[in-house]
Parts: structure tokens; C-alpha cells; sequence
């Protein structure tokens, strides 16, 4: 057990910084700062020494020096037990600091705004905070180390309940949580340093403990959720849960698919996902239409599935979806009513986003191999009708050209290799994840409840034979979309006009696998 007779305090984030202080000042704890921080505790009545007066030299630089001085890290870094380093300070004069409380300069919150000017993030990159931290947690046998506010309580709590000391359990673990606090402060600077290159030779990711789940993708493996530090948006962003059991991983991955497709749409539009795939997706006039559209693709399916909704539920819609088996609810809001209707179903979990930002500009795919990491950009694009081409002797009509932009858009996010059917903006077969092409269609035509007379069909990729597109004709689809490509695109088209199709060629694949 080490007692603690002398603190270090330097903190940008001055959340709970007085009480805390007041509370080790009560303990008999000497308190030591910098300018910044030591004149917010002495307005509040607190006895401090400032660092100049400890080290005999002033701040310096604007700032930029303030810590740096073998007085302060002396002090930090001197092991207790060892002879010689205790005969170094008492010759020198330096007495041992026992705590070290240090939040940087932030860096990191700063980076992750638009526009931010350079001048002004490169004076918030911290260099005497990060030292101190690394100083302190490195000595944890003999200092202890804070680097979060949120711990102030608990090291009280432990201060009292141990007579004024820290246990050597409790001084290793904060020095591990100042050891991955650096690290991920210097990953944040690194990676602002990299981003004038698309993929630099070496990226972090500093992903940070967002909430324990029950288990894995199966009751046997054990999970957790963490989010990426500098995203401007993660799958559970601002994010409130009214009701229903604790999110799991299976949740999480399908909420986030089913986020993706509602952001391609500006209109009412429901998603219903299944595995990560949509089982349902439409537009409507209003959000209970959408709903009964999206629902009607594929209900045996959508039986248990994660339902997205880009508009606030309705009490009707409310009433609807407690009608149904659902794992998750997830909208930008509830009417009067609708959450606790929701809710009064146990096993369905209602949550409600006040996120609106569409997407991360820039944003980096990641995907864990053996040993490694595929990244790639995001795929956040989706071709407008004028940048597509016609090929076929017959031109789309109206309603063709909406129910053919809309299934491409729903087909960028459906499991490769994957079909689309569509009629009236909304889907009424979905082919997903399937080795064969021609296979994906025969699902998407035998998934469908209602005859295909007249609808648009979108593959993500070419097809590489006519079958695909002959077995679709065959069932009723009377327009397709696709991105062409294949060495035998003139019999894929060839097909199409021989029934009287339309085909859309659209230059650019969207695999999803």
C-alpha cells in the first residue's frame, strides 16, 4: 500500500476538478499545477504550488514548456526502494510526487471537426501531459496515475477505504488506462499526419469500450461493442433504448446494415433486416405505408427481424409492428403512445436515434482476416440516372426508371451476389449471398408473394450469361438494371430485347460481401 502525500494536477478537462481536489486537499494530499489549472483552485479556495515555483523556472513558449524539468519528473520517476535514486533527489533537493491527475490537450475532439484550422489543432497536440502520464504509470509500483475524470470517485473511494493509500492492483490498472490513453492520443495525431495519403504504410485504430453484450454471434462466444475514436458516427451513435432486452452483437450488425439502406432515401422508407440482409425494403407517402410494403416482400422472413424506419413511428405504425415478432425497433423518434406500446412487448427491443448526419465523408471499410486487416474506402455512392446508359431497343418508362434506381440502390447493400425485384418502390424479391448468379435470380423470383409482371429488376454485378436475365424475363420482369461489363454483354442484351425488355447499364459494380 502506497500513501499518497503529494498530487500533480493538470488537467484540460476541468469536469469535477474542484471537488476532487478539495477532497485530497481535506486528506492532507500537497497539491502541485500549472497556471491554468492551479487558478481555478485557488478561486475556489484551494491551497496549490504552482510547477514555477517548484522547478525555479517560469512556463515558457506560450505554454509549450511547463512540465519538462528533472524537478517534476524526478520527483515522478524515482524508485522508492532504490537507494541511489532516493540519495539523487535528496542531494538535488526534489521531494516525490505520488499522484499524477493529467487530461491532454484535446487533440482528438478537435480533429474530428470539419474545417478545423491547422494553427490551432498543432498548438492542441499535448507534449508535457503525455510525458507526465508515461513518467507515472511507467513508476506504478510507486505512483499512481489518473487520466480520466470519471475516476476521480473511485480513487477516493479507494484513498478511504485503504487509510490514504493505493494498492498495488489499483496502481497498475490506472497505469494500464494512462499506457492506452497515450497511445490512442498518438494514434489520433498519426493518422491526422497520414490523412494526406490515401492509405499510408501504417494506420491505427483506437476503438474504445462501448458496452459489454450478453454474447457473440452465438450464446458460447463473448462479446463486446466498441466504437471507433475520431468517428463522427458509429452503429449505436446517439442512440436511447426505451425497452426490450439488452442489444446483442446479432442486433447491432443488422441495425447498422439496415441504417445504411434508409440513408440512400430521402422519402418514407422502411428496412427490414434479416442476417444483414434486407428481407424488405420501401417507400411509401407516409411510414405506415412503407412499412406494410417493406413487410409484404417477404414476411416468413421478415418473421424476428431488425425493422428501420427513417421517420418516427406513428402510433398506427406502432400498433402495426406490435402485431409482428420483432427483434429490434429502431427510429428517429416515437409519437405520444407508440414507445410504451412497443415496449409493453419484452423481448423487442425499441430504440430511438437523434443522430441525423447521413454519412462519414472519407470513411474507411475495415475488415478482420487471418492475421490482418483488409481496408478499403466506404461505398457511399450510387449512380444518378444520368450518368446510366440504355441498351436496350426499348427505352424504360417512368415508373420503370424509379422502381430500377430504387432496387440499385437496395442492391449495393444485399449480400453478393445479389438480385433485387422491385415494383413501386418497394421490393418483392431479394436474392442474397449466393455463388451463382443465376442462382440469386431463381431465389428472388421464388421469394416473391405476388406475379412479376412488370417489374424492374437491379444485379449488383454483370451478368456473365444470358441465364439469369432469361430466367427473370421468363417470371414477368420487364425492365433490369445492371453494370454491365461481361464479355458477353450483347447476349445479355440480346435477351432483353428479344422480350421487349429495357436494360439499364449502369458502368460501376457494388459487390457487398
Amino acid at each position: 500500500m502506497k500513501d499518497i502525500r503529494r498530487a500533480l494536477i493538470s488537467v484540460s478537462d476541468k469536469a469535477g476538478l474542484v471537488p476532487f481536489a478539495q477532497a485530497l486537499a481535506t486528506r492532507g494530499v500537497a497539491i502541485i499545477s500549472t497556471s491554468g489549472t492551479a487558478t481555478e483552485l485557488r478561486e475556489a479556495g484551494i491551497e496549490v504550488t504552482l510547477i514555477e515555483d517548484l522547478t525555479g523556472a517560469a512556463e515558457m513558449l506560450d505554454g509549450r514548456v511547463k512540465t519538462l524539468h528533472p524537478a517534476v519528473h524526478g520527483g515522478i520517476l524515482a524508485r522508492r526502494g532504490n537507494v541511489d535514486d532516493m540519495a539523487t533527489l535528496a542531494e538535488r533537493g526534489i521531494d516525490p510526487i505520488d499522484l499524477v491527475v493529467v487530461n491532454l490537450y484535446p487533440f482528438q475532439r478537435l480533429a474530428g471537426r470539419r474545417n478545423v484550422d491547422e494553427v490551432e489543432l498543432v498548438e492542441n497536440i499535448d507534449v508535457g501531459g503525455p510525458s507526465l502520464l508515461r513518467a507515472a504509470a511507467k513508476n506504478f509500483h510507486d505512483v499512481a496515475v489518473v487520466c480520466d475524470p470519471e475516476r476521480y470517485g473511485f480513487l477516493l473511494a479507494e484513498l478511504d477505504e485503504h487509510g490514504g493509500g493505493l494498492s498495488l492492483e489499483t496502481r497498475r490498472e490506472l497505469a494500464g488506462e494512462a499506457f492506452a490513453h497515450t497511445a490512442g492520443y498518438d494514434a489520433t495525431i498519426a493518422n491526422w499526419f497520414a490523412d494526406a495519403t490515401d492509405f499510408p504504410d501504417r494506420l491505427f485504430l483506437e476503438l474504445v469500450k462501448h458496452t459489454e453484450l450478453p454474447y457473440g454471434e452465438n450464446p458460447h462466444q463473448r462479446a463486446a461493442y466498441y466504437a471507433e475514436r475520431g468517428a463522427r458516427r458509429h452503429a449505436l451513435s446517439m442512440v436511447q433504448q426505451h425497452g426490450g432486452k439488452a442489444i446483442s452483437f446479432n442486433n447491432i450488425a443488422d441495425i447498422s446494415a439496415g441504417r445504411d439502406i434508409a440513408r440512400e432515401f430521402t422519402l418514407p422508407t422502411c428496412v427490414i433486416v434479416k442476417h444483414k440482409n434486407p428481407c424488405g425494403v420501401a417507400m411509401g407517402a407516409r411510414i405506415e405505408e412503407a412499412y406494410a410494403k417493406a413487410q409484404a416482400c417477404d414476411p416468413q422472413s421478415a418473421f424476428g427481424g431488425v425493422v428501420v424506419v427513417n421517420r418516427p413511428v406513428t402510433l398506427a405504425l406502432a400498433e402495426a409492428l406490435a402485431s409482428q415478432f420483432l427483434e429490434v425497433v429502431f427510429a428517429p423518434g416515437y409519437a405520444e403512445g407508440a414507445a410504451e406500446l412497443l415496449c409493453a412487448r419484452p423481448n423487442t427491443r425499441v430504440l430511438e436515434t437523434r443522430e441525423r448526419r447521413r454519412s462519414n465523408p472519407g470513411e474507411r471499410e475495415f475488415r478482420r482476416v487471418l492475421g490482418g486487416m483488409l481496408v478499403q474506402d466506404y461505398d457511399m455512392e450510387s449512380e444518378e440516372r444520368d450518368m446510366m446508359d440504355v441498351v436496350s431497343r426499348r427505352s424504360p418508362s417512368e415508373r420503370e426508371w424509379g422502381d430500377l434506381t430504387f432496387a440499385w440502390r437496395v442492391a449495393k447493400h444485399v449480400g453478393s451476389n445479389a438480385i433485387v425485384i422491385a415494383r413501386d418502390l418497394a421490393t418483392v424479391g431479394i436474392g442474397a449471398g449466393q455463388m451463382s448468379r443465376v442462382d440469386a435470380v431463381r431465389i428472388a423470383v421464388q421469394k416473391a408473394q405476388a406475379p412479376l409482371e412488370g417489374t424492374a429488376m437491379a444485379s449488383d454485378a454483370f451478368f456473365p450469361f444470358a441465364d439469369g436475365v432469361e430466367v427473370a424475363l421468363a417470371a414477368g420482369v420487364a425492365a433490369v438494371i445492371q453494370p454491365g461489363g461481361s464479355r458477353r454483354d450483347g447476349e445479355v442484351i440480346e435477351a432483353a430485347d428479344q422480350k421487349g425488355a429495357a436494360m439499364v447499364i449502369t458502368g460501376r459494380r457494388h459487390f457487398h460481401h
